[in-house]
C-alpha cells in the first residue's frame, strides 16, 4: 500500500472520529437543554393554567380531525396557486430581461410590478383584492373569496419568484448567449434552450423556500372568508374557550414545512458542493 493511500485512510479515520465527536457533543447539549426546559417550565407559577389553555389533550382529540380536514383546503389552494405563480413569475422575469428598445415598456412594467408587489404586505394585498373586487357586485362564482384570495397570493408571490428567476438568468455568463447566437440561434431560442434550463436548475433551492412561505401564507385567506385551518382553529377557540386548536394547527403546519425546509437545505448544500 502506498504512503498516499495510508495517509488518505488516516485522514478519513480522523474526519470520522471528529464527526462522531461533534455529533455526540451536539446531541448531549441538545438533550441537556431539553431536560432543563422540561424541569423548570413546569415549576413556573402559571404553568397549570397555560397547560390547560394551550396543551389540553382532550381538546386535541376533539379538534384534530376537523382541523386536518380544513388543512386540505390549504393544500388545495397551495396546489393550484403554485403553477400560476411559476408561470407569471417566469413571464415577469423574461419581461425584465428584454434587450430590444422597442420592448422597453415590458421591461418597465416588470420592474414596476416587482416593486409594487414586493413592497406591499401580503395581508394587505389579500384585503384589497379579497374585499375590493367582490365589492364590484360581480355575479357568482366571480365574487368567490377563493378566487380572489388565490389571485392575491399569485400576484404577490409571482413578484418574488420573478426576481429569483431573474437572478438565475443573470447568473448565466454572457458568453453562453453569444455562443448560441453565433451558432445561428435567435435570441428567443438561446434563452429557451441555453439560458433558461441552466437558470431554472440554479434557482430551485431558492424557489423551494418561497414555496414554504406560500404554504404558510395561505392561512391569510381566512381573513376574507375561506374556512381553512387557521379559521377553523379560531372557530374551535371561540367554541371551547381554549387555545389548544391553534397549537394543533401550528403542529400540522410544522409537519409539512419542516421536511420541505430540510429538502431545501439539502438542495442548497448539494448545489454548493457542486460549485466548489
Amino acid at each position: 500500500m502506498s504512503n498516499s493511500s495510508v495517509g488518505l485512510t488516516r485522514r478519513q479515520a480522523f474526519e470520522r472520529k471528529l464527526k462522531r465527536r461533534s455529533l455526540f457533543l451536539a446531541g448531549a447539549s441538545t438533550a441537556s437543554v431539553i431536560a432543563v426546559l422540561m424541569i423548570f417550565i413546569p415549576m413556573a407559577p402559571g404553568w397549570e393554567k397555560v397547560k390547560l389553555s394551550f396543551f389540553n389533550w382532550e381538546v386535541v382529540v376533539k379538534t384534530l380531525p376537523k382541523l386536518l380536514n380544513a388543512f386540505l383546503l390549504d393544500i388545495a389552494i397551495f396546489a393550484w396557486s403554485v403553477p400560476l405563480i411559476a408561470v407569471l413569475g417566469l413571464a415577469i422575469a423574461l419581461a425584465r430581461d428584454v434587450r430590444d428598445p422597442v420592448l422597453y415598456p415590458l421591461r418597465l412594467f416588470g420592474a414596476l410590478y416587482t416593486d409594487v408587489f414586493r413592497g406591499v404586505p401580503v395581508v394587505l394585498v389579500v384585503y384589497l383584492i379579497g374585499f375590493g373586487i367582490p365589492g364590484l357586485g360581480l355575479p357568482r362564482p366571480f365574487n368567490s373569496p377563493y378566487i380572489w384570495g388565490t389571485v392575491a397570493l399569485v400576484l404577490t408571490y409571482a413578484a418574488y419568484v420573478a426576481e429569483i428567476f431573474r437572478s438565475g438568468i443573470e447568473s448565466i455568463h454572457k458568453s453562453q448567449r453569444n455562443a448560441a447566437l453565433s451558432l445561428g440561434l435567435s435570441s428567443s431560442d438561446s434563452m429557451r434552450f441555453v439560458v433558461l434550463p441552466q437558470a431554472i436548475r440554479r434557482v430551485i433551492p431558492a424557489q423551494m423556500n418561497i414555496l414554504i412561505a406560500l404554504q404558510k401564507d395561505v392561512a391569510l385567506l381566512s381573513f376574507i372568508g375561506p374556512v381553512e385551518i387557521f379559521r377553523q382553529a379560531g372557530v374551535f377557540k371561540s367554541l371551547l374557550a381554549n387555545f389548544t386548536p391553534y397549537v394543533v394547527a401550528a403542529v400540522i403546519f410544522l409537519v409539512v414545512t419542516i421536511p420541505a425546509t430540510r429538502l431545501a437545505d439539502h438542495l442548497i448544500a448539494k448545489q454548493n458542493r457542486a460549485r466548489s
